[in-house]
């Protein structure tokens, strides 16, 4: 099959993935077999190319918001049959029997394994994956509209969570600090839910996207709007971002941090965290948390903005991404 392998650590800008012929894998006990059709990219990718994500394994074909049909399965699989159109997302399989899957604390399984990190993932023509973590595919999505659902939608939806917006929160007020996939995203679900959203993010461009999908209100990192806000989400990589939005936090509200690397989070005055301000991490996402943002999404629909890229463009496609010239997500296409 034809895939993109990352064999050296490197900046992106060196274009570090080749584009290969890499043997087909096949299906173990209960694992199923997925022709990919599409692969969103994520900033996670940039991550593990970059040598950002301790855990290192080469090669590696990087990947993990893959959607495709599925193509055969091992024995032991009863959930899924051929042709069933699947998505293979960033919790690849947990273990089942730590204290943290025992708890129902999956994401922060002990043992767990992650596609396109620790095991290969979706720049490639076909992708393995446990049956039990796969996700079914609504059908009010097209595969590349459905693609960056699987991190940066699901991601997205858990950070809301941790923020503390659980459901319909009316007059609620939500910040969110850097305006890529995972944000155009989450503002679909916040809005939805009757969630006024201030977009924290660098360019006129991104303020624009932001307006448009109906944020009220768009500035800059350091920019400060006339009312304190309830909760915050920051996606941007940036340590320094926790200051700022602490600074428009209001009393007993909470900052989650998206991301899954960041830069260092400078000294914290203890005054800004005063008054049961929290700042917490988000990790990864339970297979429930995908289960439950899939059915919102198909719900409200959520409309996904896509850039595509054919396999051959990967390099392309996590250039454009780091450096923001792609709105909304870039999504590679395989072309067969």
């Amino acid at each position: 099959m034809k895939a993109c392998v990352l064999h050296s650590i490197a900046p992106i800008e060196q274009n570090p993935l080749e584009l290969t012929e890499a043997p087909q894998p096949q299906p173990g006990a209960d694992q199923a077999l997925v022709k990919v059709s599409v692969c969103g990219v994520c900033r996670t990718d940039l991550h593990v190319i970059e040598g950002e994500l301790p855990r290192q394994i080469l090669p590696i074909i990087p990947g993990h918001q893959v959607i495709g049909r599925v193509e055969q399965v091992g024995a032991g699989v009863t959930r899924l049959k051929v042709g069933d159109r699947v998505g293979i997302p960033w919790l690849h399989q947990t273990c089942g029997v730590c204290e943290y899957c025992l708890e129902g604390k999956e994401n922060l399984c002990e043992n767990a394994t992650f596609t396109g990190w620790l095991v290969n993932g979706g720049y490639a023509e076909y992708a393995v994956a446990p049956a039990d973590f796969v996700y079914p595919i609504p059908e009010a999505f097209s595969d590349e509209e459905a693609a960056p659902l699987l991190c940066a939608g699901i991601i997205g939806f858990r950070s809301l969570r941790l923020s503390g917006i659980t459901g319909p929160s009316p007059g609620k007020r939500l910040g969110i600090y850097g305006f890529g996939a995972a944000a155009h995203i989450t503002i679909q679900v916040a809005r939805h839910w009757g969630v006024d959203v201030y977009a924290f993010t660098r360019g006129a461009r991104h303020r624009q996207f932001a307006l448009d999908l109906g944020a009220a209100w768009a500035g800059g990192s350091d920019d400060a709007p006339s009312v304190k806000l309830d909760s915050v989400i920051i996606f941007a990589p940036a340590g320094e971002l926790v200051i700022s939005a602490l600074k428009v936090l209001k009393k007993g509200g909470c900052i989650a941090l998206g991301g899954i690397h960041m830069s260092p989070i400078p000294p914290i005055d203890y005054q800004l965290l005063y008054h049961e301000r929290v700042v917490r991490s988000v990790a990864n996402n339970t297979r429930q948390d995908g289960l439950d943002f899939l059915r919102v999404a198909a719900e409200i629909p959520i409309r996904t903005q896509t850039r595509i890229f054919d396999l051959v463009e990967a390099n392309a496609a996590l250039n454009a991404l780091k450096h923001d010239a792609a709105p909304g997500a870039a999504v590679i296409r395989m072309r067969y």
